[in-house]
């Protein structure tokens, strides 16, 4: 059997960092994309060291010619892609934190529905034509919470609602194939950046809450245990919550917790339409 190939964009930190490292725990290579070179070669690394192939490849998604070299370079190396997750995105985490009214802020914050939004479209059109070859593959775009509720900003919120959308779409178009695509909710993650903040340094109640904050990785499990689901086409189209499906899986987190759903808090998923 082939190995299984994956593609990780926005993979030099954060959730797609963590995420890489957990495919690579499977036994998977996995292609990393960033525009850092440096964080790109030490995530690939981590990648290597988990039991998988690691390759980084830079790649701006603002840039639809580089995104379309990268899916060039897989098919020419490899031949086949089982995963995609879209997790790129252009989030300027000092402007969004700072108080005010989104016409107060950097207009950049609307580089979140270029790099995310619409890198996510650019990458599943250059992405999909191989996947249909491969069969039996996943496209995964990460979303969150802050589709149906305020999180940040409308800038944030459109590119997340959007997502979803984006995905029910897809999902219909691709309905005949035996790709499947989802928009997947991490909760509140603490990335590799995140844990070198002391807990002390967080107001409360956001100190309360930081020991169910899930680690990046476990985007990486419960999306590899979907991949290998034989039943993830029934899923397709849907924006899914990575804790739920940790549960349906049995899948806990690597520090041995259940991650919890958010969804009291900041609602849940919306459904859409389909005709017929």
């Amino acid at each position: 059997m082939s190995k299984t190939v994956a593609l990780v964009t926005g993979a030099s930190k954060g959730v797609g960092r963590g995420a890489a490292r957990a495919l690579g725990s499977k036994g998977m290579t996995v292609y990393l994309t960033a525009r850092s070179e440096e964080g790109l070669k030490a995530a690939a690394a981590e990648v290597d060291a988990a039991g998988g192939k690691g390759i980084a490849v830079v790649c701006d998604h603002a840039d639809d010619a580089q995104v379309k070299a990268v899916i060039d370079r897989i098919e020419r190396e490899q031949g086949r892609l089982d995963l995609l997750l879209n997790n790129a995105a252009a989030v300027h985490q000092d402007e969004l934190a700072k108080p005010g009214a989104f016409w107060e802020k950097d207009l950049k914050l609307a580089d979140m529905i270029v790099v995310g939004l619409r890198s996510d479209y650019v990458a599943a059109y250059y992405a999909a034509p191989l996947m249909i070859r491969t069969g039996a593959s996943l496209i995964a775009n990460i979303s969150f919470y802050g589709a149906v509720s305020y999180f940040v900003g409308p800038a944030y919120g459109a590119a997340k609602a959007g997502t979803d959308k984006m995905v029910h779409d897809m999902a219909i178009d691709l309905a005949g194939t035996d790709v499947a695509i989802v928009s997947y909710w991490p909760g509140y993650v603490r990335t590799d950046e995140f844990k070198l903040i002391p807990d002390e340094y967080f107001p409360e109640p956001l100190r309360a809450i930081l020991p169910e904050f899930e680690t990046p990785e476990f985007t990486g499990l419960v999306l590899a245990a979907l991949l290998a689901d034989p039943e993830r086409k029934a899923l397709s189209g849907k924006a899914l919550i990575g804790a739920e499906l940790g549960q349906k899986y049995g899948i806990k987190d690597i520090d041995g917790k259940q991650p919890r759903a958010w969804t009291a808090e900041m609602g849940r998923p919306l459904d859409f339409f389909t005709a017929g």
